[in-house]
């Protein structure tokens, strides 16, 4: 048995994906201890997850959700400065307290978010195995590919990758915050300089859900793993839709998440454009509209929350905000997508949906219902994009999903490789 410490910021879909990832481990006999911001512990539901959950900081759950809100808001440089500066904060709060919380814990090994640096401070600070998970696009140094919450499509000419280069000095000045935290917190627990979220994943095994079919080309690594979607290991929704396509009119799911269900004209738009094209749509706002909002919607069905993957079993077209859960459902379900992307990495997935010719992508100055339906002919129309989709969905459902992942965590603990800890020489 090893004792883990899971370490993940106070993102709701990054705290499913460890969860589900600390209830398989802990179903192996592994001792689970979820390392967390202050405030987070709210974010489970009731009762919290099944093993021990410890909070650093003092700061409210009211304060992580105005710090979640302007995160997802997206926006212009000065919203990017502000998100930074407020995950810098967050990140300061696990490197104060994590050391002394690891040592009193007995803890093991580190698996940490890629998107939390801290994660992969403390592991090299005390000198324990870490394993790199990402819960959104991974996080990998490639020249050929455009950083991940860049809308970019792929170009490995020389022209793509200066384009590339300049992303990421641009992306250097608007991370300047968080590469001063992480500068001065290598240089507390002595370790050699770095400055760079990259410079803090596990140099030995980093874990994505991306199946290799639906990301960017890349040079082939021993230390890169996709597994498919880390879901619960019972996650399989059992039943049928409540919902089912009526004789001759195509069925449109149209979800945009937790963070983005308050888009009410964006809807509006939507439903327009799906009446137009003759199909049904089916709504899910995930508790973003009030019921006022929703009743006036021109949908067969408008509700908050709705079983996903039953839904797209039976839709034709999913349009989405390009969230990683849901891309990976609906190709999973071999259904194509009308991307719509608003913040974090969901530009990186729409221009992935794009380049594989699973969907189509709208971007914040197109969504017109006229830009809408036309994009939704096509998506009807051409079966180009539902037979794309049917390969990547192939390998997802071939993918080891949460029990790879455990195994791979696993293999890291016992292996001699994965004993040697991080920042010593191989």
């Amino acid at each position: 048995m090893t004792r883990f410490a899971c370490v993940c910021p106070p993102f709701f879909s990054h705290l499913r994906l460890f969860e589900a990832l600390g209830t398989e481990l802990q179903r192996r006999g592994h001792g689970i201890h979820f390392i967390v911001n202050a405030g987070a512990f709210s974010m489970f539901a009731a009762g919290g997850p099944g093993f021990p959950v410890h909070e650093v900081g003092r700061r409210s759950r009211a304060e992580l959700d105005r710090i979640v809100g302007r995160a997802a808001g997206g926006g212009g440089p000065l919203s990017i400065l502000r998100t930074v500066a407020d995950t810098a904060k967050l990140s300061d709060d696990l490197c104060r307290e994590g050391p002394t919380l690891l040592h009193d814990l007995g803890v093991e090994a580190v698996v940490g978010d890629q998107m939390e640096p801290a994660s992969g401070l403390l592991a090299e600070f005390m000198d324990l195995p870490l394993i790199s998970v990402a819960s959104a696009l991974p996080v990998h140094d490639d020249p050929t590919v455009p950083l991940p919450f860049l809308p970019w499509s792929y170009d490995p000419s020389e022209a793509g990758m200066k384009r590339n280069r300049g992303g990421e000095m641009v992306a250097r000045k608007l991370l300047t915050r968080q590469r001063r935290t992480i500068a001065h917190w290598a240089a507390r627990f002595g370790l050699p300089e770095r400055d760079s979220l990259s410079a803090c994943l596990s140099s030995r095994y980093q874990i994505s859900q991306l199946v290799e079919s639906f990301d960017f080309p890349r040079v082939p690594s021993p230390i890169r793993h996709g597994v498919g979607p880390i879901r619960p290991a019972v996650a399989q929704e059992a039943g049928s839709a409540p919902i089912s396509r009526q004789p001759g009119r195509p069925l449109v799911f149209a979800s945009f998440g937790t963070l983005q269900g308050h888009r009410f004209r964006l809807f509006k738009k939507i439903a327009r454009a799906c009446r137009d094209v003759g199909a049904d749509c089916v709504i899910a706002h995930c508790g973003g509209l009030t019921a006022e909002q929703a009743a006036s919607l021109d949908a067969r069905i408008v509700t908050d929350f709705l079983p996903q993957r039953l839904i797209l079993k039976e839709a034709d077209v999913c349009i989405t905000h390009a969230g990683m859960n849901t891309v990976l459902d609906a190709l999973e379900a071999n259904v194509p997508m009308l991307a719509i992307p608003m913040a974090f990495d969901q530009p990186g997935i729409a221009a992935r949906i794009a380049h594989h010719g699973v969907g189509l992508r709208l971007g914040r100055g197109q969504l017109s219902s006229r830009s809408i339906a036309d994009c939704l002919a096509r998506l009807l129309g051409e079966a180009t994009f539902k037979e794309s989709a049917s390969v990547i969905g192939r390998d997802i459902r071939a993918s080891g999903g949460v029990k790879l992942a455990a195994k791979i965590i696993e293999e890291a603990t016992r292996s001699p490789a994965g004993r040697i800890k991080e920042g010593q020489p191989v």
